[in-house]
């Protein structure tokens, strides 16, 4: 997760009992690689993407943090997976110019 502000710092610390018991909740369900910054991350980048968080009660992001579904978890994180990674980093402009090569016709 990127560097949070001073404000998104404390109200992690605030919530951080919500994201715990929902860390803890995964691991059960066989995702122990998750932990709270992943949660916290999903619901400021997901939940609340079109929120202002400043004018949200701490009981709707208790709610918001507890009625988070391990497969709508595990789909955000894999879209986002997909949507960060660079595909062709590994290539060199020689291997590159090959793949994006058009194919010449043969008549």
């Amino acid at each position: 997760m990127g560097t949070m502000t001073i404000q998104f710092e404390h109200l992690f610390s605030h919530m951080y009992p919500a994201l715990e018991s929902k860390k803890t909740e995964f691991h059960l369900y066989g995702y122990t690689t998750v932990t709270e910054k992943d949660i916290w991350s999903y619901c400021v980048q997901k939940k609340w993407r079109k929120k202002d968080i400043n004018t949200l009660r701490e009981h709707v992001i208790t709610n918001d943090i507890l009625q988070i579904l391990p497969a709508a978890f595990m789909t955000y994180t894999q879209i986002e997976a997909q949507r960060n990674s660079d595909w062709f980093s590994e290539l060199n402009s020689d291997e590159l110019q090959i793949l994006l090569k058009p194919n010449k016709k043969k008549n």
